[in-house]
């Protein structure tokens, strides 16, 4: 079912609008020099965690003569110190949208401004217990909901490959530290490529980790809706050997469940390649570059391991924006879910409910809907004067139930307005106008576009994603592996995503598919910035990702300094 003739001319419309928008950005956008960072000077910064820690463990690193008090405290020698603290005094980033206890916990909005998070978040606590050391938390985009990491708080965070460019989102913060060798880990979050794009645009790595596998406890915006079972935490790194002990920290009592110490042999796996999502009239068009370096990764695997990369196309992919937005709205499992034209209402009246709810008019709206009746008129549940409950029929009881199952996700404009009323976008709209607003045109964008989607989730859609999870599952099972572009571009100019807000459907569709996923940085570019690709396998089946990465850092040279000649 190809798209119809109205959802074509939206299609147009907006490309046609953006266009024109876009060439008058680039008009008065000032252009100069590439600007990156310097050269890094200090050899430790270029050590992974693992080689780090064991030097710390050594005593060869003067820097650490406070964990030396550590060192000499453990009478089982080192390999018992490396079982209990293998991160032992390795320097660590965290985003943040997780809590660290004493750190700023606001996520960007300027309404949380003075937030400070009172725990660490499981992931940061277990990464801690391995002794790792947290420097401090790193930007994101308001609210984790952009992939370019601005927000009126923190202000923006940049590419150090090139200044002008972005270092990706919502995890941006994380991206660019690690880049740069600000940091040696980090942590990151994903429900849409927020580890992914970051980690392609700074030349790291970084792994979406299977759903469930590790804690999404004490993050800020709290998952709702479905969310819980798209959204996953994940290392970042800029070495591949530190992809496998992080998660093994990170995923705590969970790690069991990946089998993390089963050796993969590469040349027993199934290799596939798919070079782009089929031609979405919403996405951009994959670059000549990024096909080419993807097909190189397929040459090179076949040259080094002797398999087979055999090339698949599946025509679901054309619809990957429309899954995961589809999807990313869905009430939460308890719900009444029921066939798919029937899956929920969007955002309108979603919208209307909460600002109706502020000035307590949605209790007698639905009391007057559901025709509740009685003498007192009341339902049950409700406090009569003197402190008496009504007890209304069977159906009410059951609509009750029913309304109190079904939750869906917390629009986002009631996030823009937290700690207080939910936020109104138009009003934003013109505040932000005339500069007054406190939120990102993004964020502004993000909320208007819940009042603008008022169609219902189509039983297409869902049958397009329940085949395309199908085919995939069958197609990898325990022992597949597939190639799959980053992004369609490399890291674009600050600002630019607003024009191209549909790209990250390319990170985005392995989130609803539940995969895990790990983002290999390729090299440089032509313009000198980092290529990269996703390396995917079948649920549970993240260590094959994880052992592909460490080929291809082999076989492409992995991270490079941004400063470097």
């Amino acid at each position: 079912m190809a798209l119809s003739w109205l959802e074509k001319a939206q299609v147009w419309l907006f490309k046609a609008v953006a266009g024109v928008f876009f060439a008058v950005f680039r008009l008065f956008s000032s252009r100069g020099p590439v600007r990156k960072l310097p050269p890094v000077g200090d050899p430790l910064l270029v050590e992974s965690a693992t080689r780090l820690a064991k030097k710390i463990r050594r005593k060869e690193v003067r820097e650490a003569a406070q964990v030396d008090k550590l060192i000499e405290e453990e009478t089982g020698g080192e390999e018992v110190l490396e079982d209990r603290l293998p991160l032992l005094g390795v320097p660590l980033s965290v985003k943040e949208s997780y809590s660290l206890q004493g750190m700023p916990f606001t996520t960007g909005l300027v309404s949380r401004r003075g937030v400070v998070a009172t725990v660490d978040a499981p992931p940061v606590a277990l990464l801690k217990r391995a002794g790792a050391i947290p420097l401090g938390v790193t930007n994101t985009s308001e609210l984790c909901m952009w992939y370019e990491s601005h927000n009126h708080l923190h202000g923006i965070t940049r590419n150090p490959y090139d200044l002008e460019r972005i270092p990706g989102g919502s995890s941006g913060g994380e991206g660019s530290i690690l880049g740069a060798a600000g940091a040696v880990i980090g942590v990151g979050s994903d429900i849409g490529g927020s580890i992914r794009m970051p980690c392609f645009f700074n030349g790291i790595f970084g792994h979406k980790t299977t759903p469930g596998i590790v804690s999404n406890e004490n993050q800020y915006p709290p998952c709702s809706g479905r969310q819980e079972e798209y959204v996953s935490s994940g290392p970042m790194c800029r070495y591949a050997e530190d992809l496998l002990p992080m998660l093994k920290i990170m995923a705590g009592p969970n790690a069991d469940r990946l089998s993390l110490d089963k050796k993969v042999d590469l040349k027993k796996l199934r290799f596939f390649t798919i070079p782009h999502d089929g031609g979405s009239p919403l996405t951009n068009p994959v670059s000549k570059e990024l096909i080419g370096i993807q097909r190189k990764v397929a040459e090179r695997l076949e040259h080094d391991l002797g398999v087979k990369v055999q090339e698949v196309h599946f025509p679901e992919l054309c619809y990957s924006f429309q899954i995961w937005n589809t999807y990313l709205g869905l009430p939460d499992k308890e719900g009444t879910v029921g066939p798919p034209d029937k899956l929920i209402q969007t955002s309108v009246s979603q919208q209307l409910d909460v600002w109706l709810t502020e000035a307590g008019v949605v209790w007698t709206k639905q009391r007057a809907k559901l025709g509740w009746s009685g003498t007192d008129g009341t339902a049950e549940g409700e406090m009569k004067p003197g402190g008496r409950r009504g007890k209304p029929g069977r159906q009410i009881q059951r609509h009750q139930e029913s309304e109190a199952q079904e939750q869906p996700p917390t629009p986002f404009s009631a996030l823009m307005g937290e700690p207080g009323r939910p936020a109104w976008p138009l009003w934003e709209l013109l505040k932000w106008v005339v500069g007054k607003s406190d939120h990102t045109m993004a964020a502004i964008v993000l909320g208007l576009s819940e009042l603008t989607h008022m169609s219902k989730p189509t039983a297409f859609i869902i049958q397009q994603k329940e085949k395309l999870q199908k085919e995939l599952d069958e197609l990898l099972g325990t022992d597949g592996v597939f190639l799959y572009p980053s992004h369609p571009r490399v890291a674009p100019k600050h600002h630019h995503p607003l024009f191209r807000p549909f790209d990250f459907a390319y990170t985005g569709i392995i989130n609803i598919l539940g995969l895990p996923v790990t983002q290999c940085p390729l090299g440089l570019g032509e313009e000198g910035l980092p290529l990269g690709v996703q390396v995917v396998a079948g649920k549970l089946q993240d260590r094959l990702t994880l052992e592909v990465a460490l080929h291809l850092e082999k076989a492409f040279g992995g991270w490079r300094d941004p400063g470097a000649n």
